[in-house]
């Protein structure tokens, strides 16, 4: 068994004397594991940096074994990142996210372009908090916990929209909320894809998606506690 992707390295852990383990996210095979023989070698080993892409093949004796990679750097990540601390603790939140979120070898095409284009923004600080909160609505899509802001929940209105339904992910207006209103989740513009995205108001909108994260996708995922990475970001941009 053999295949040939292109992929983001998500995070490299040393194995044996000279081996690496190597977990990557790829667009056709998804979150794939394997072992890097001498990935330790001072050759390679300055290229295996989270977020780094790489030209991957993959090959195993059978397609349930782990099997091992061959891997050629395309482009590292790891100098703009090390640059500035709140661009590290984005790619941070970025990689563990998904080491956390997605199903092994199972592919999520829509999501890597996504990641990929995200990563490409490392270090435009103008850019990527907005990036970044679209990115974990897609990743929150993608899992299968999508948010509907398209309408009123209650009263089926399209203009008016100010909360969210912790329990549903539908949009609600202040006139289908009523004495509902404190149980409600905010809806910035900033999450309509509206007004100017300030960080403030992105931050109330990280704590929109960060409800769905903490009480819909962790459950779904054997109750495991979200990455403190996601947290680390969230302050850096807060302190910003």
């Amino acid at each position: 068994m053999d295949w040939r992707d292109t992929g983001i390295l998500l995070k490299a852990r040393k194995h044996g004397e000279t081996s690496a383990i190597l977990e990557v996210f790829t667009p056709q095979h998804g979150r794939h594991l394997g072992v890097l023989r001498g990935g330790t070698s001072r050759r390679i080993a300055p290229s295996l940096q989270p977020g780094a892409q790489l030209d991957l093949t993959w090959r195993a004796r059978l397609e349930d074994h782990m099997g091992a990679f061959t891997v050629e750097p395309q482009r590292s990540r790891a100098a703009t990142a090390m640059a500035d601390r709140r661009a590290l603790a984005g790619l941070n939140a970025v990689t563990e996210l998904l080491c956390f979120c997605l199903p092994e070898r199972e592919p999520h095409p829509a999501l890597y372009r996504r990641t990929e284009a995200l990563l490409d923004l490392l270090g435009e600080q103008s850019l990527w908090p907005l990036g970044y909160l679209r990115w974990e609505l897609a990743l929150l899509e993608d899992m299968g916990f999508g948010l509907d802001l398209t309408s009123c929940a209650v009263t089926g209105a399209s203009t008016g929209l100010v909360y969210v339904s912790p329990r549903t992910g539908r949009a609600v207006s202040a006139e289908g909320a009523g004495a509902w209103a404190d149980r409600l989740l905010p809806l910035p513009a900033v999450l309509l894809g509206e007004g100017e995205a300030s960080d403030a108001d992105i931050l109330i909108a990280l704590t929109t998606t960060g409800h769905f994260l903490h009480s819909h996708l962790a459950p779904a995922l054997r109750d495991k506690p979200l990455p403190a990475a996601r947290a680390a970001w969230i302050d850096r941009l807060a302190r910003a």
